[in-house]
């Protein structure tokens, strides 16, 4: 009796192991469905301009910038200008080094709690030649 007890025991132990292992992948996996996007620093055109102007991503998802035309460029997120105007979060997203040479990249990735909403973006520069654009963040 004691016999079939500890083997029970050693068993229960056993798949109680396997599957607490098992379900740390599924926690700490990360998602498979964050993606990566890509925004052009001027246009192929030589225009003064990010394409796409506009884009919809999610938290997680990850914004590859790669300088174009008619250089320098940098990225910078108002702060005054994205959910909850953070300040903190608006520094970490921006990129203010120029890209002085064409095919330079930089990359921000949203964080996985970042607010939903729309979030502005310029290069400092050309702002005032209207390059800026927006991000929306949907859950």
């Amino acid at each position: 009796m004691k016999l079939i007890s500890a083997s029970w025991r050693r068993l229960s132990l056993a798949v109680l192991t396997i599957l607490l292992v098992v379900s740390s992948f599924a926690v700490f996996t990360p998602s498979a469905s964050a993606e990566t996007y890509e925004v052009k620093l001027g246009s192929d055109k030589g225009m003064l301009a990010f394409e796409p102007k506009k884009l919809t991503i999610k938290p997680g998802d990850t914004i590859k910038w790669i300088n174009n035309k008619v250089p320098p460029h940098n990225v910078v997120f108002d702060p005054g200008k994205n959910p909850g105007q953070n300040k903190e979060l608006a520094a970490s997203l921006s990129h203010k080094k120029m890209l002085m040479s064409p095919g330079q990249k930089e990359t921000t990735t949203f964080p996985a709690d970042a607010p939903v909403g729309e979030y502005t973006f310029y290069c400092e520069p050309h702002r005032g030649a209207g390059m800026i654009g927006t991000i929306t963040v949907k859950s």
